[in-house]
């Protein structure tokens, strides 16, 4: 199997690391905007590997892929997806699938007349204990669901460039929150309020984003659930999901590198260096690439089977698009102060 990269940054360079490992993968051919990265790339992946450097992107959809990876800058994803959909090759993107809600709804309706799969690369569909919850909540075991509360908490806050073309917190970080809700619960989400603060470096408030954000859902079948995010958990990466039911309740990202402190009653905290209780340090999770990293690994295994054949898709793009609503949704609300009613944003 022969499987093009587009993008040789961090993500580009972590997915291409995996897909020398796969021992279908026997050809990869590595493309950027700037070649020299693309090179950079392909020199350092193991000493086996057959990548191969092209010299520009386009050269992508002449080289006889049976699949292509897009990792390239958001900009770029819409173009790419639907060049590679109409040259019949399959595509795993990153999300977003397009930087905006007009783009997104054209490059999936583009994939639906080609007929070519596309799987939208959230990553947390694909978390063991993400798919456990799921199935716990589907069994019965946790009753009816009353309360879902995922978050989202970087240690530290992009760089200020990446910020003006990221899309805003809940567009680019708690997207990933809104999808997973939907995938584990099977529900739609009917409302939101949502409502963001400033507290950290002043690019978030002159770009008119936010650095930390929260918003309160209303399912379709009554459930509540909330979803925060922060650019400043100092502590380490925490992403969790929390599924309180009528019956029982489940937790996942929850275990000895979860950067927090369970402070025990009538003592004092005595923090350490690294933050652990008794003065020990604290191996935490240092972002998102750490913490999802089997999760990771899956979805590219994932999309190597829908290529072949063997599987349906996991992710599709009408799954992006109705998490990009919800995001839209939760903007909409951040910048009227008001409930919103999904419907609002949906085409």
């Amino acid at each position: 199997m022969k499987i093009g990269l587009a993008g040789a940054g961090r993500i580009g360079a972590r997915h291409a690391a995996a897909l020398c490992e796969l021992p279908e993968v026997k050809g990869l051919c590595v493309a950027d905007a700037d070649p020299g990265r693309a090179r950079d790339l392909a020199a350092r992946l193991p000493g086996s590997s057959c990548a191969t450097a092209l010299d520009a992107v386009g050269e992508l959809f002449s080289s006889g892929l049976d699949g292509l990876i897009v990792a390239a800058a958001t900009d770029a994803h819409a173009d790419l997806v639907e060049r590679a959909v109409a040259a019949r090759i399959p595509v795993f993107c990153e999300k977003p699938l397009a930087s905006d809600l007009d783009g997104t709804f054209q490059t999936v309706a583009a994939a639906a007349a080609s007929g070519i799969p596309v799987q939208v690369g959230f990553q947390r569909r694909f978390d063991a204990g993400n798919a456990a919850a799921r199935e716990a909540l589907a069994s019965g075991r946790l009753g009816w669901l009353h309360t879902v509360r995922s978050c989202s908490f970087d240690p530290a806050p992009p760089p200020a460039e990446y910020v003006p073309t990221s899309g805003g917190l809940f567009r680019d970080c708690v997207i990933h929150d809104l999808d997973l809700i939907r995938f584990v619960t099977g529900r739609e989400v009917v409302r939101v309020m949502a409502s963001g603060a400033n507290r950290g470096d002043d690019f978030f408030r002159e770009c008119g984003d936010i650095d930390t954000g929260s918003a309160l859902l209303v399912l379709d079948d009554g459930t509540l659930g909330l979803v925060s995010a922060t650019r400043y958990n100092a502590a380490g990466y925490d992403s969790r999901l929390e599924l309180f039911g009528s019956k029982d309740s489940v937790v996942t990202g929850m275990d000895a590198r979860t950067p927090v402190t369970d402070l025990p009653e009538h003592e004092e905290p005595k923090a350490g260096p690294g933050g652990g209780p008794g003065g020990e340090p604290r191996h935490v999770y240092g972002g998102f690439m750490e913490r999802f990293a089997d999760a990771y690994d899956a979805e590219l295994c994932a999309f190597v089977d829908v290529v072949a054949g063997r599987r349906g898709n996991p992710c599709p793009p009408e799954e992006a698009l109705e998490a990009f609503y919800l995001a839209e949704a939760c903007e909409l609300s951040l910048r009227e102060g008001r409930i919103v009613g999904t419907e609002e944003v949906r085409r």
